[in-house]
């Protein structure tokens, strides 16, 4: 059975049990004190049917450092959630992907969360609710193959949250040009694609914010998959590997060599074309730690990879060192 393969088993499966075990709710809220916004303010782009609304569901089984894990599906209406630092405020922010095989979004294991350690650290965070389901590269069983779209709606949304953010810097309390990335798995990719894809707008503006620059400043993607094209291969996706150029950002990879869902060819495949254009990038490579654990404690030395990307925005100079 070929690594893909499994991805999609595994986001089924998540999917099934989610529906079972969960308990389902209607449109996913933060907390209280945080207001999501759509970040179209009217019809969205490519809009593309969805089987039903917006769902949310807790995951009770298949646990993460033994702890329950929210999902949202089907997502029609994107959004974006500020949550500001908590005492300093270093200028930086993140606009963060949740995974989930583009098909739904680990809302807090791979957002809230995330944003709760980004903000403790004077860092703005912005959570990206990005369309979910077949958004981006999936797999389609029906054909046994892989599925790009021909319009990526995870892309579009990513490029203009970014655009948002700097076109609200002054108002957020955010420097313009320290403005980055961070995604988990499929939000890895989208880390990947966004990095590789902000010259040409994949919609046409709709307003002043889409004049401002959707280019990353710097970008973090945590166990990314759909980057390498076979299992065992270094051959990177040509649709990101063809738009590399020194321009990329400054980017941190992190995998586990032992991960069942995105092989660790994904981190290394990536690395090394961002290494021959001349692209900074920093890798990450444990031998244990497996897929999908966030920022969970674990047992696995992979646990402290937060630190590492604290200690690697020193040193860009996007955060005080």
């Amino acid at each position: 059975m070929g690594i893909v393969t499994k991805h999609s088993i595994f986001v089924l499966s998540v999917v099934f049990a989610c529906s079972v075990l969960g308990a389902q709710q209607t449109a996913w809220e933060p907390s209280p004190g945080h207001t999501q916004v759509p970040i179209w303010p009217s019809a969205v782009p490519d809009a593309q049917p969805v089987a039903g609304p917006e769902n949310t569901a807790t995951e009770t089984k298949e646990l993460v450092a033994g702890m329950p894990w929210v999902y949202v599906g089907q997502v029609s209406k994107p959004t974006m959630t500020v949550y500001s630092p908590k005492g300093k405020n270093t200028g930086a922010a993140v606009v963060v992907f949740p995974g989930g095989g583009y098909q739904i979004l680990a809302i807090d294991l791979e957002g809230t969360e995330v944003c709760d350690w980004l903000t403790s650290k004077g860092i703005t965070c912005v959570l990206l609710k990005y369309r979910v389901p077949n958004s981006g590269p999936h797999w389609n069983k029906r054909c046994n193959c892989q599925i790009t779209p021909k319009a990526p709606t995870a892309l579009e949304d990513a490029q203009r949250t970014v655009a948002l953010v700097r076109f609200h810097a002054a108002e957020w309390h955010i420097d313009p040009h320290k403005i980055g990335v961070l995604g988990f798995s499929a939000g890895g990719h989208l880390v990947a694609a966004i990095s590789t894809h902000f010259n040409h707008r994949l919609y046409s503006a709709v307003d002043a914010a889409d004049k401002e620059s959707c280019r990353p400043d710097f970008a973090v993607a945590i166990y990314p998959g759909h980057l390498s094209l076979a299992e065992n291969s270094l051959a990177l996706n040509p649709n990101i590997r063809t738009n590399i150029t020194r321009e990329t950002p400054p980017t941190f990879l992190l995998q586990n060599e032992d991960d069942p869902v995105d092989r660790v060819e994904h981190s290394l495949s990536y690395y090394a074309a961002l290494k021959k254009a001349g692209v900074p990038v920093e890798m990450h490579l444990y031998a244990q730690g497996g897929h999908a654990f966030g920022l969970r404690r674990t047992k696995f030395p992979v646990t402290a990879w937060p630190q590492l990307v604290e200690t690697w925005l020193g040193t860009i100079g996007m955060i005080p060192e």
